[in-house]
């Protein structure tokens, strides 16, 4: 049978299981195992005991269960309300004034949380309320909030990040220290468009009557000061070389309890709660990671990566032309699944094309995270949107067309860094 039709068949069969709403590892594990019975002679059951261990026996995997229960640990602090206060009196003079906070704290949180859902639902349940009884517009304080929201998957310590160095053999530490430029390039970007908007529609924002003395912005910012000195301790010791990842998120875990602990918000329920919502999410990154891993051992066995890779080589495309098909290629996906799934999926088969082209796996891993950032707010299967209608009740399109400007925005800094890529390589270059 010929690689079209090998794929044509595989692609049917992964749809088909996605489609009928099985869980997405088992529908990887489904379509390996079809793959391998169909095209090969190969032991499909020897192959999943081998490939599960390998998958999973990483010990740069230890630093995501870390991540995460960091992550669910500040989502039950008053750390989001706190944000809001402290940054709200530094943002009234911009153009757009309070809406600036959704950019801020998400990327505040984001670089605590690791989580892009967690970052749009915890500064969402703080900002979008108190925006809307202040008469702020609907569109700029949700469709803000939707873009923001994906700096949880940028900015780091990010899941995707880890999952991608684990799945492309790339440094998490040098992918975290790649991920700052671009995150603060983003905020940069959505800040500005909110200034221009509030400008062209000075309408639209209320009049600020809500005067803080510099006194008072001053103390507020004591408000602040956990979250600083947490991000200080994960990421500061990640870049200055004190600490590796997986020894970053302990260090990070213990902070987050501290800060709990000093909040309040400590105690056995919230504690167990934050602990089983960890091992929930952990285990279905990792259940997706080892499906992911044995589709890719049964594809490798039929020899179709190798094929693809040789055909995207034979296209002739440069660098230029092969990222701007795939970011096509990544959108499309995006509309049927998760972040996570898309990096799984498509790594193992990129990269050598990738590679070949005389891409750095590096700078591929931060340009695959903005574009399945774009993901998170594309319909029908976009996490960031779910988020946010789960707090507005509004009907999913209606907070897509409000995401749009935000999406297109994700689409210029992807342009930048590739125009620009030094945008990437610069702190990690540094490093050595």
């Amino acid at each position: 049978m010929s690689d079209l039709a090998q794929a044509a068949v595989l692609m049917a069969v992964l749809f088909l299981m996605l489609g009928l709403g099985v869980w997405v590892a088992l529908a990887l594990i489904a379509c390996g195992l079809v793959g391998l019975l169909l095209f090969t002679s190969a032991p499909p059951g020897v192959l999943f005991a081998t490939t599960a261990w390998g998958s999973t026996a990483s010990w740069a995997l230890t630093a995501l269960p870390l991540f995460i229960w960091m992550g669910e640990i500040l989502y039950r602090t008053r750390l989001a309300e706190d944000m809001f206060s402290g940054l709200g009196p530094w943002v009234r003079g911009l153009p757009g004034r309070l809406v600036h906070v959704n950019v801020l704290g998400c990327g505040i949180f984001a670089a605590v949380s690791g989580s892009s859902a967690a970052t749009a639902a915890t500064i969402g349940r703080i900002s979008l309320p108190e925006l809307k009884s202040r008469g702020y517009d609907e569109s700029i304080s949700i469709g803000s909030l939707a873009g923001a929201g994906t700096l949880g998957l940028l900015i780091p310590p990010s899941i995707v990040m880890i999952v991608y160095g684990v799945a492309a053999q790339v440094s998490i530490v040098k992918l975290f220290t790649a991920g700052i430029l671009p995150g603060l390039m983003l905020m940069l970007l959505f800040s500005g468009y909110i200034a221009l908007w509030s400008l062209r529609h000075p309408s639209r924002v209320p009049a600020d009557t809500n005067h803080v003395p510099w006194r008072e912005r001053i103390l507020r910012l004591r408000l602040l000061a956990p979250v600083a000195l947490l991000i200080v301790a994960v990421i500061g010791s990640i870049y200055t070389g004190v600490a590796t990842a997986t020894e970053a998120a302990a260090l990070g875990v213990i902070g987050s309890l501290a800060i709990a602990a000093w909040g309040g918000s400590l105690n056995r329920q919230s504690f167990v709660a934050s602990l089983m919502g960890a091992a929930r999410t952990s285990c279905m990154i990792t259940f997706i990671l080892l499906g992911a891993a044995y589709l890719t051992s049964a594809m490798s066995f039929t020899g179709l990566p190798a094929n693809v890779a040789q055909w995207i080589s034979s296209l002739g495309l440069g660098p230029y032309g092969l990222l701007a098909v795939l970011t096509v290629f990544f959108v499309l996906l995006g509309c049927f699944l998760d972040g996570i799934s898309i990096v799984v999926l498509t790594t193992a088969v990129l990269l050598p094309a990738v590679q070949a082209a005389g891409i750095d796996p590096l700078w591929f891993g931060i340009y695959l995270i903005l574009v399945v950032e774009m993901a998170q707010i594309t319909p029908p299967v976009g996490f960031n949107l779910f988020v946010i209608q789960g707090i507005t009740g509004l009907q999913l399109f209606t907070l897509a067309r409000m995401a749009l400007p935000f999406f297109l925005l994700m689409v210029v800094a992807t342009v930048l860094i590739t125009v620009f890529p030094q945008i990437v390589m610069a702190l990690p270059g540094a490093m050595g």
